[in-house]
């Protein structure tokens, strides 16, 4: 009961200092490009802006809702905070919470769970302030390398090799849910190659074509451990 005490607590402080960071992030990120414009005097055209955002805004809305209630269970509160604020999700905070949860043995929606996904995804922002920094330092005297053509290949496929190697220890625990949708969104991507552009809409059909895999073979279990 003390710990759970201790933990509500804490959870109640995490709340109050994420929302008042994630107020104060979004005022800076909608004002910057308004005052900058101003200062310079080079507004933009609010009609325009906001035709566009009709153009691919509903979209991307749709998307930031479903991924925030995919994710947010998986990282709890503190690490929710953090990930929705610094950014990058898919590519380097999800993996590296999922990761460090996998190592310690927690499991989603217990306590360790919450500090544990916390302190990976605040040691993953540190980690990326620090490469940037370094890179904007050493971008001048590494373009060579960056540019070569040999390692050009490489660089293009960083995050396919990461997200394929983090997926197959998923995929086989249940090869049969992993792999239809797989097959699938493959399938469509190549037949409809302007929907690679739309990834993280597509995770709503593929994420529900492998919950109704999963709920029919759960289905099917039932039905054979009853006879």
């Amino acid at each position: 009961m003390k710990e759970q005490t201790v933990f509500e607590k804490y959870n109640a402080r995490t709340h109050v200092i994420g929302r008042v960071c994630s107020a104060v992030t979004l005022v800076l990120l909608l004002g910057a490009p308004f005052a900058i414009g101003g200062v310079l005097g080079a507004m933009p055209d609010l009609g325009a802006v906001g035709r566009a955002f009709l153009s691919v805004g509903l979209v991307w809305t749709v998307s930031s809702v479903v991924e925030f209630l995919v994710y947010t269970p998986m990282l709890g509160a503190g690490g929710g905070y953090l990930a929705f604020i610094t950014g990058n999700l898919i590519n380097m905070k999800i993996p590296c919470a999922v990761n460090a949860r996998d190592i310690v043995g927690a499991k989603t929606g217990t306590p360790e769970n919450e500090i544990i996904s916390t302190l990976s995804i605040a040691t993953s922002s540190l980690v990326t302030i620090l490469v940037l920094a370094l890179g904007v330092l050493l971008l001048a005297p590494l373009q060579p390398v960056l540019q070569s053509p040999v390692l050009r290949p490489a660089f293009d496929n960083v995050v396919p090799a990461l997200f394929g190697a983090m997926a197959y220890r998923y995929y086989r625990k249940n090869m049969t849910i992993a792999v239809t949708p797989l097959v699938l969104m493959s399938v469509l991507f190549i037949l409809v190659p302007s929907l690679s552009g739309s990834t993280s809409f597509m995770v709503i059909p593929s994420g529900g074509i492998a919950i109704a895999i999963a709920y029919l073979l759960y289905k099917k279990r039932r039905k054979e451990a009853a006879i």
